[in-house]
């Protein structure tokens, strides 16, 4: 992959995000700061951006979102590549969202 490619792909996911999380928070603003790990300060933001603002944000060469899985313990439980393995998917997924949803009750 070319250094373009990747600028390209940077653009497009930022492109797509801000979408995703502007219809999100116009749709359920409470949800979206838990589906989205955000302050609601951002959210009033995002919320209230222009498409043309949209446009001229996503367009930049930093990626706009991240990874909230920070930890050995959250990526286990997604993965299910512990050594405590369980069978059950759907438990695994509740406890990581769970933590997830947890961090990011700390951070308000």
């Amino acid at each position: 992959m070319t250094n373009e490619q990747i600028l390209s792909e940077i653009r497009e996911a930022n492109l797509t995000y801000l979408m995703l999380a502007q219809n999100l928070i116009r749709q359920d603003k409470a949800e979206a700061l838990f589906r989205l790990g955000m302050s609601e300060e951002a959210a009033d933001l995002i919320g209230a951006l222009s498409p043309a603002q949209i446009m001229k944000i996503a367009s930049g060469n930093m990626l706009l979102c991240r990874f909230r899985v920070d930890d050995d313990i959250v990526w286990n439980l997604l993965t299910n590549h512990s050594v405590n393995k369980v069978d059950n998917d759907a438990t695994t997924k509740l406890h990581a969202s769970i933590l997830m949803s947890g961090r990011f009750a700390e951070t308000l």
